[in-house]
């Protein structure tokens, strides 16, 4: 770490948190111009599912969508699809109206869409703003299913919103909450696609972005077999070292800190995030801190606190999702993290394997791959279309490594 000319204190350029933008989006160019090509579509025959797991920036790289689409002069309406939308298949319906009257409600509908839509009995010229309760009647008195109510409103919506635009952006976070649910007999997930590929088949120009965990996709094919063919799927991994090295350096350049990291410190924190964009926040908010705090009381920045920010970040982000495995599970944790492809992909086998190597009472394969299903609804793991399993957490394995090596079960055979 080295100190600049001026000593001035500075606000923290960085940012680490749930969708929170940072300083600099570092890479996801290609993204950006994909999703640019996507907008361009005379006729909407691909929609976008951005993908990856938690600390890729999704939220960021979906929220750097908007300012596109709206330079392409296409309307965005957004949200996140929380669980309490796949209750229903009307919540969904719900969620939805609710999200595009902030577009719709300063347009307006004449006499002639009146009458068909029962708003009047004349033909006089009355103009209706196309408000929430406007669309949730027009919802209510569309004849059919929940799926041909909420497609009689966004036909309606079209008619208008067409005359001043290239066409609507319905851009969804979480969208992996979204789920049918068979026992109630209610398939908000199907309805969702079902309607969007009808629409889309009759020309209008809606572009449908789903961004979730890479358990989306999967659960998207389940729920219809036609999904493969209307997404183009983006998955996000970690940033290459070039941009890794931008999203470290860029903040602190561009708003004139007082200090700048060094080269062994660029290193260090590129070689420990590993690439992810929450993790370079992170670790670097804490160096900043660090070093300003060195700064105003020996007057030298100091070294990267590497050792104490990893325990930090330990209890903040890995801590909580440890405590949801049982002790049992913890066990099978710890031998995927010793397998040699555990940061990428692992099978069952490897698992029962690795655990017959290393393990005094092993696990079968079928007791592992009840665990595996228990630990993909804690979060924790995930499972891929082509049957791998792959951590849900970023960096997790070197995690539990460290719990590992900190009590190490006596049930675990020495190497």
């Amino acid at each position: 770490m080295t100190q600049a000319k001026s000593t001035k204190l500075f606000a923290n350029p960085f940012r680490p948190g749930a969708g929170h933008p940072p300083p600099y989006l570092a890479g996801r160019q290609e993204e950006r111009t994909e999703f640019q090509r996507l907008l361009g579509q005379t006729t909407v025959l691909e929609n976008v599912v951005l993908t990856g797991l938690r600390g890729v920036g999704k939220t960021v790289l979906l929220d750097s969508f908007k300012p596109l689409a709206i330079q392409a002069n296409w309307a965005w309406v957004s949200n996140d699809f929380s669980e309490s939308t796949s209750v229903s298949e009307e919540a969904l319906a719900i969620r939805m109206l609710t999200d595009l009257s902030v577009v719709t409600s300063t347009l307006t509908v004449g006499s002639a869409e009146q009458k068909v839509i029962g708003f009047g009995k004349t033909s006089e010229k009355s103009d209706v703003k196309l408000t929430f309760d406007v669309l949730k009647q027009v919802f209510d008195l569309s004849p059919g299913l929940v799926s041909d109510k909420l497609t009689a409103v966004l036909d309606l919506s079209w008619t208008v919103v067409s005359q001043s635009k290239q066409g609507i952006v319905f851009a969804y976070d979480e969208a992996q909450n979204l789920s049918d649910q068979s026992g109630s007999r209610q398939y908000p997930l199907s309805v969702l696609l079902q309607v969007f590929q009808s629409l889309q088949k009759r020309g209008m120009r809606f572009l449908l972005v789903l961004t979730g965990l890479p358990t989306l996709f999967p659960k998207l094919v389940e729920a219809r077999t036609f999904t493969e063919r209307m997404f183009r799927v983006l998955f996000l991994s970690r940033l290459d070292d070039q941009d890794s090295r931008e999203a470290i350096l860029k903040p602190i350049s561009e708003a004139g800190c007082p200090v700048k990291f060094d080269k062994p410190s660029v290193d260090l924190i590129a070689r420990t995030s590993a690439g992810y964009p929450y993790f370079i926040q992170y670790i670097c908010r804490d160096c900043y801190d660090a070093f300003i705090s060195n700064l105003a009381s020996s007057g030298k920045p100091g070294m990267v606190p590497i050792d104490s920010i990893i325990r930090k970040l330990d209890s903040d982000f890995f801590a909580g999702r440890w405590a949801r495995a049982t002790d049992r599970q913890r066990d099978l944790l710890g031998i995927i993290a010793r397998l040699p492809t555990s940061d990428e992909e692992f099978t069952v086998q490897e698992v029962v394997d690795a655990s017959s190597k290393w393990m005094d009472k092993p696990f079968s394969s079928s007791h592992a791959n009840q665990m595996l299903a228990a630990l993909g609804k804690a979060g924790l793991v995930y499972k891929n279309r082509h049957g791998k399993y792959s951590f849900a957490v970023p960096l997790f394995g070197q995690f539990v490594l460290r719990q590992i090596g900190q009590v190490t079960p006596v049930h675990l055979k020495d190497e």
